[in-house]
């Protein structure tokens, strides 16, 4: 059983608050404060410190913190076990991509498998992987890029990552130099999406940022990004399983660069998320 005072430690992590910490967690401020003194008394060290009146982690809590979302994680997926009569029950996250145009078949096979569950959350890079820190998802399956040293990771598959326009477009099947592109209409997703992360890394790599773009146009849901990209005759960058699903879509690429980008498994350091990724991708057909 994890010690309760763990769970007063995460709390003042993610909340930065000791009122709002007492109140989620129905207890009074001094008992939450005499929580965080007794850790630090145990570990020899401060967690948080007030600087001019706001509340601030130290380094030592931030380490402190990995390993108490760590814990706390194993602890409610041996409950899990424990209580289950037979059957895996997987939370995962996926970015939009992935959920959207890579996995339907996947996760098909998993769940033909009797008594297998499945919870997906598609969503952006930093929102998944702020799941997982938390211990609510087991895995991610992650298109962009993300903290090779804070978290494990196993390789899914590689994809080509594209320019993309419509199939009458002048960049249609071509290859064109980097500063033809910013005369064109841009759409892009929302800031923490994997795709915008790798394309603006591009950008940086050749000494450009995306306002030199004249026109952009900043989507968070794909499918309606497509949409008004193809009606307005527009550009994306992304990756090539998009375009197996959408026939009037054509690919370009950019002159020099690389185009080839990894999806991933991301997950905290524990047995169960290896044996639960592991489990998954065994359904890979």
């Amino acid at each position: 059983m994890i010690d309760s005072r763990i769970n007063t430690f995460l709390s003042l992590c993610r909340l930065m608050n000791y009122r709002k910490v007492a109140e989620e967690l129905n207890m009074t401020q001094p008992g939450v404060t005499q929580h965080i003194q007794f850790l630090e008394a145990e570990y020899g060290c401060k967690f948080f410190e007030y600087d001019h009146h706001t509340l601030k982690m130290t380094k030592k809590a931030e380490a402190f913190k990995e390993y108490a979302q760590n814990i706390l994680y194993q602890e409610n997926k041996i409950r899990e076990e424990l209580l289950a009569e037979s059957g895996i029950n997987l939370k995962i996250g996926a970015t939009k991509t992935i959920g959207e145009f890579v996995i339907e078949k996947h996760c098909k096979n998993y769940l033909s498998e009797k008594n297998n569950f499945l919870s997906i959350e598609v969503d952006n890079t930093e929102h998944l992987l702020s799941k997982v820190d938390q211990g609510e998802l087991d895995f991610a399956m992650i298109e962009g890029i993300f903290d090779r040293t804070k978290y494990k990771y196993q390789l899914y598959k590689k994809e080509k990552f594209l320019g993309i326009c419509k199939k009458s477009h002048r960049f249609a099947e071509k290859t064109v130099n980097i500063e033809d592109i910013f005369q064109e209409h841009l759409f892009v997703r929302e800031k923490g999406s994997g795709t915008r992360d790798i394309f603006e890394s591009i950008l940086l790599e050749k000494n450009h940022k995306l306002s030199e773009f004249s026109n952009i146009s900043e989507v968070g849901n794909f499918n309606l990004l497509l949409s008004l990209q193809k009606s307005l005759n527009g550009i994306t960058f992304a990756y090539q399983s998009i375009l197996r699903k959408n026939k009037d879509l054509r690919s370009f690429t950019i002159k020099n660069i690389k185009s080839e980008h990894e999806f991933n498994y991301v997950y905290l350091d524990t047995q169960f998320s290896q044996k639960y990724v592991d489990y998954f991708d065994s359904y890979r057909r």
